[in-house]
Parts: C-alpha cells; sequence; structure tokens
C-alpha cells in the first residue's frame, strides 16, 4: 500500500468545494455519471480504432447501487479504467494551468465562490460533499492489474492493489450524514433523470422492489435492475422535441457548471455535409480564458463516437469560450489529429458554425439587449481578437463589438455611432488606453465634447493593437483623436491665422525641448488643459510602444511624441512674454511632462520634473 498527500491545490478546492457548493451538493452524481460516460466514450473509440482493444469484450453501462443500511453509494462503468499512475494523476493532482490564479481568486462568498468553482469544473472531488470516505477500484483496458484508491478527502490517498473481473472503474461512497439521503431509489432516479438522461450509454439502477400486502405489511423484496435513462444523445434528438431546460440540463452536466448557459445554439445539417452541433456560451468566462493553454471547450463526435475533447483547432481561439459539440457524419472513426487538421469536412463545418454563432450572437444583439450585455461583458474582448485574424468575418465582427462612448450610456457599437453622427461629421472619432476613467479625463477630448462630437473610449488592452488595423467602418473612416492628423478635421482659418502669430513661441519651445519631442505644435483639440501628446498617424503610439517592451521586443526604437499647446491657455500667453531661458525651459519641460502623465506615459527623469516643479513653486511663492 503507498500513500501520497493531495497536491496542494487538491487540498484548497477541497475545502472549498465542501463548504462553497453546499446547496448544489446532488451534483456529486452528475459528476460521477459524467466521468464514467466520458470514459465508456473513450474506450468506444479505441475498440474501432486500436487493433489490441478490438476484440475486447466491451459492452457499455454505467451500473448504480446503493445500500442503506451500510450508507454506501456504488457507480460503476465499463469504461476505459485507470492504473496506477492515472490514479495518482487524476484524483490527486489538477493538472490545470491556472489553477492557482483561478484559487486566487475566490473571495470567501459562499454565493460568489459557489459559481466560480462551477466554473472550474468540480469532477470527482465533488464527492466529497456527501461521503467521508470514497473508494475507487479501477482497471485499465488492456491490463491485468487492478487498483484501489481510497481517501477522506482531507491530507491524502492510498493507493493499494484491488481487484475487478474486467476493465473500468467502481467508485463506492460511504455516506455520511448530508448525504444519507441518496442511499434511496427515488432520489438517485430523480438525480439521474434531471442530469443524466442525455448519456449515450445505458444507466442502470439497482434496487430491491418492495410488494406489500392488502394491510400495508411488507410482503416480498425482489432485487431490480432498471434502465433509469433514455441513452440517446441529446444533440440527436430533434430541436423540436427539445424544451430550454433540457438544454441548460445537458450544459450543466456537460459543462460541469451550475449555473444556465447564457444562449445556445443547436444545429442539424443535411445535403452535401451531415453534421450535428449544439453550442453554448457559457454565463461566466471560462478562468483559463486568458491563457495560451486554455482548455478547448468543444468535443467531436464521428456518428456519435466520441474522438476527441482535446482539439484546439475546431473552433477558431477567438471563440475559445463556446462550450459545445461537433458530430459528423463524414468523418472516418479512425481520423486522426493531424488528418483532423487537414480535414476538408472539418474545415467546412469550422467554417459553418463560425457564420452560425456570429449569426445569432447578432440575432441577440438586435432581439434581447439585456442578454447580449451579459454576454459583451464577459466575451468583447475575445471578440476584438477575431476582428484581427478572422479577415473572412471581420465586417460581422465589426457589427458585434462594444466600446463605451463619451455621449451615449453604456455599451455602444459602430452602426449606432454612426447613426448618432452630425451632418458634416466625417469620421468616426475614438481613443485608446487602459484605464476608461483616465480616458474620459484625457484633455484630447476638450474640443470634441465642446463640439458635440461623439468619442469612443476604448479602453481594452486589445484595443490598442487591433483598431489601427480596421481603417474604416461601412466605408467611414476611423480616426485615433490621439494621432496628429485628427486635428485637422476640427482647425478653422482663424485657428491657422492664430498658429502663424504663434510660430516665434512653437520654434522657441523646440528648440529648448530638442530630441525629446518630434515637433511641437498649436492645437485646435484643446479648451481646459495647457497641453497634450499626440503622435504622427504612422507611428505607434506610447502606449503601444510600452507594451511591445512588455512583451520583449526591447530593441523598439522610441518614438517621439508630438507636444501640442492650447494657445487661448494663461500659461501659453504667459510663455510668450518670458525673456528669462531657465525660465521659459522651466514652462517647456513641464508642459510636455505633465502631458505625458495624462497620457499615462511614466517619466524618464522624475527627479528632474520634481526640481522643476520645486523651482516654479518658489517663484510663485
Amino acid at each position: 500500500m503507498a500513500t501520497h498527500e493531495f497536491q496542494t491545490e487538491v487540498s484548497q478546492l477541497l475545502h472549498l468545494i465542501i463548504h462553497s457548493l453546499y446547496s448544489h451538493k446532488e451534483i456529486f452524481l452528475r459528476e460521477l455519471v459524467s466521468n464514467s460516460s466520458d470514459a465508456l466514450d473513450k474506450l468506444k473509440y479505441l475498440t474501432m480504432t486500436d487493433d489490441s482493444l478490438k476484440s475486447l469484450d466491451f459492452d457499455p453501462r454505467v451500473d448504480i447501487e446503493f445500500d442503506d443500511k451500510a450508507k454506501t453509494l456504488t457507480v460503476r462503468d465499463t469504461g476505459i479504467g485507470m492504473n496506477e499512475e492515472d490514479l495518482v494523476e487524476n484524483l490527486g493532482t489538477i493538472a490545470r494551468s491556472g489553477t492557482k490564479s483561478f484559487l486566487g481568486r475566490l473571495t470567501g462568498d459562499t454565493k460568489k465562490d459557489s459559481n466560480l468553482i462551477g466554473q472550474f469544473g468540480v469532477g470527482f472531488y465533488s464527492s466529497f460533499m456527501v461521503a467521508d470516505r470514497v473508494e475507487v477500484t479501477s482497471r485499465r483496458a488492456g491490463e491485468e492489474k487492478a487498483w484501489t484508491w481510497t481517501s477522506d478527502g482531507t491530507g491524502g490517498f492510498e493507493i493499494s492493489p484491488g481487484e475487478r473481473e474486467s476493465q473500468g472503474t467502481t467508485v463506492v461512497l460511504h455516506l455520511n450524514d448530508e448525504g444519507n439521503e441518496y442511499a434511496s431509489r427515488w432520489q438517485i432516479e430523480s438525480v439521474i433523470k434531471k442530469y443524466s438522461n442525455h448519456i449515450a450509454f445505458p444507466i442502470y439502477l439497482h434496487y430491491e422492489k418492495v410488494e406489500y400486502d392488502d394491510k400495508g405489511k411488507e410482503k416480498d423484496r425482489t432485487p431490480t435492475v432498471d434502465q433509469v435513462n433514455s441513452a440517446s444523445a441529446l444533440w440527436k434528438r430533434s430541436k423540436s422535441e427539445l424544451t430550454e431546460e433540457e438544454y441548460h440540463e445537458f450544459y450543466k452536466t456537460f459543462g460541469h457548471d451550475t449555473e444556465d448557459p447564457l444562449h445556445y445554439i443547436h444545429t442539424q445539417a443535411e445535403g452535401t455535409l451531415e453534421y450535428t452541433t449544439l453550442f453554448y456560451i457559457p454565463g461566466k468566462a471560462p478562468f483559463d480564458l486568458y491563457q495560451v493553454d486554455y482548455r478547448p471547450g468543444v468535443k467531436l463526435y464521428v456518428k456519435r463516437v466520441f474522438i476527441t475533447d482535446d482539439d484546439k483547432d475546431l473552433l477558431p481561439a477567438y471563440l475559445r469560450f463556446v462550450r459545445g459539440i461537433i458530430d459528423s457524419e463524414d468523418l472516418p472513426l479512425n481520423v486522426s489529429r493531424e488528418i483532423l487538421q487537414q480535414n476538408r469536412v472539418l474545415a467546412k463545418i469550422k467554417e459553418s458554425s463560425v457564420k452560425k454563432i456570429l449569426n445569432e450572437l447578432a440575432k441577440l444583439a438586435n432581439e434581447n439587449e439585456e442578454t447580449y450585455t451579459a454576454f459583451i461583458e464577459q466575451y468583447n474582448r475575445p471578440l476584438k481578437e477575431g476582428l484581427y485574424g478572422d479577415f473572412a468575418n471581420r465586417e460581422s465582427l465589426m457589427d458585434l463589438v462594444r466600446f463605451k462612448s463619451t455621449t451615449a450610456d453604456g455599451w455602444t457599437s459602430f452602426e449606432a455611432y454612426k447613426e448618432r453622427m452630425l451632418p458634416d461629421q466625417k469620421n468616426i472619432y475614438y481613443i485608446t488606453g487602459d484605464n476608461e476613467e483616465a480616458l474620459r479625463k484625457s484633455p484630447l477630448l476638450e474640443a470634441y465634447r465642446k463640439r458635440d462630437i461623439e468619442v469612443l473610449i476604448m479602453a481594452d488592452e486589445v484595443d490598442e493593437l487591433i483598431i489601427p488595423t480596421l481603417h474604416t467602418y461601412k466605408e467611414v473612416e476611423l480616426k485615433a483623436v490621439n494621432r496628429a492628423d485628427a486635428g485637422e478635421d476640427l482647425e478653422k482659418e482663424a485657428d491657422k491665422k492664430q498658429g502663424k502669430e504663434l510660430e516665434p513661441l512653437v520654434d522657441r519651445m523646440k528648440e529648448m525641448l530638442g530630441d525629446r519631442v518630434k515637433d511641437v505644435k498649436v492645437s485646435v483639440r484643446l479648451d481646459d488643459s495647457p497641453s497634450c501628446i499626440v503622435v504622427d498617424e504612422s507611428d505607434p503610439t506610447l502606449k503601444m510602444q510600452q507594451m511591445m517592451k512588455a512583451l520583449g521586443q526591447v530593441e523598439m526604437p522610441d518614438v517621439k511624441p508630438i507636444l501640442e499647446i492650447n494657445p487661448d491657455h494663461r500659461i501659453v500667453t504667459a510663455m510668450q512674454e518670458m525673456e528669462d531661458d531657465d525660465q521659459f525651459a522651466d514652462a517647456a519641460f513641464l508642459l510636455l511632462d505633465q502631458a505625458l502623465l495624462v497620457d499615462g506615459v511614466p517619466l524618464k527623469d522624475a527627479a528632474a520634473f520634481v526640481q522643476r516643479i520645486n523651482r516654479v513653486m518658489e517663484r510663485g511663492l
């Protein structure tokens, strides 16, 4: 017998599950049956494709037994099974990237944490909500030895040789006081019908049927075995015969979630290609949404035979939050991963599925603003990633993404902005950055606000990379207000005359600031602030430069900003009268440094900035 300690994350998760998911404790049975179904799926595939297992006596089924006197509940399957190494790997560790960061997001608020844990997927460990000891005996298909894993869900687990006549896994729960109610035929049957009716393999419940005489006294007990699920793949059933509740319950089992999905999309295609897809959008974004090694959420079946749940190419990366099933009638059963990546049938299904998902989202946006807003709160950023990589669907995605605005409440679209444009307005204006509140206070917006011109606030970090690549929306040019050329739209003849008058001041500032700036210009976009910085149309913004350096592109040359000054501000008009070069230099550098700070750019020489502030304060005092 070997004793093992749980991985630290397992211990933490066990504690949280037991204390946070109490109101959902019945899901333990859903999770165990789901695990059995996955094990049967995998073995079914191997018996068709692996020569060493084709002759295996395979009768796919799940059996559930209970003993109300011994207070035990047993879930047994004939699936692929596990050996000693598998038991340690699957039941002693959580080999999922981001587990630590996920655990760090938990708040201590039971209700909030239960939603998060459901989103993470609790699986087998939910058994410890209803059991104070769990025994798992398993034998891997094609191997002779069986092994037994035992734990009380606290510090660790033990593994010892076990006995099992054939491949598969048997889980025995020694029920605690909270779990006693599940040593009952009616309770088990109720949970199975609620959560697992769609499982594509038969689930048999073993119990004793009790007969009573006319006086109500027990007359006879007969050992009975009943199949308690329909054992038909839900996604293959007609949409017209399925209820919303059935769709939702299937999602909870399939997605290991405790909450209803935000939306579902069921497609049954016939014709040149025959396939079925059932896609779900979770109510909350998966915890690993922004991790490189995220876990894909779509399973591939061929003629209802499970093929893989680990292929990231079934949908494009920007739709990685989608959960669901693709079931093809045209792929070969022995299709390999290498073949999948180049398979024309699958490529066509993928192309059609993406269009269907985006069309459904567009329909949702038009018909149910509240639900679509909930979607945007979770998935706006991934959709924007699609703008960068999915050129075939860029127009659809441009209609789906949303932004904040200087004039509209909540989220708004490019289309809604276009409808609100002023009669003589030629461009859609936007400002990018990483802080919505700071962007709203940017001096770059002052003239636009004064002229009642709407500006879109783009505060996602991906906006800086993606939006400049779009150029236009339905033939209307997109212009960033922190680009030098955007100011040309606001310029009037009087501004040009004023610019001519200030040329001596501008030239003097250029000379004083030297290589700290690319240029100094008189601004037409400032109203209250004395200065701001912009960049040339062809140059990356200062924020973009920071991002590139953070990504390791340290060789990227520094692009100098253009300093714009407000000709009507008292500081600027006072500078025209300054004769002392030192005093003028302090004013010029402070106008530049404060503009950089407002734009969120850290100063290279903070000490020099402070010294100038102190000198100006001394003169003022």
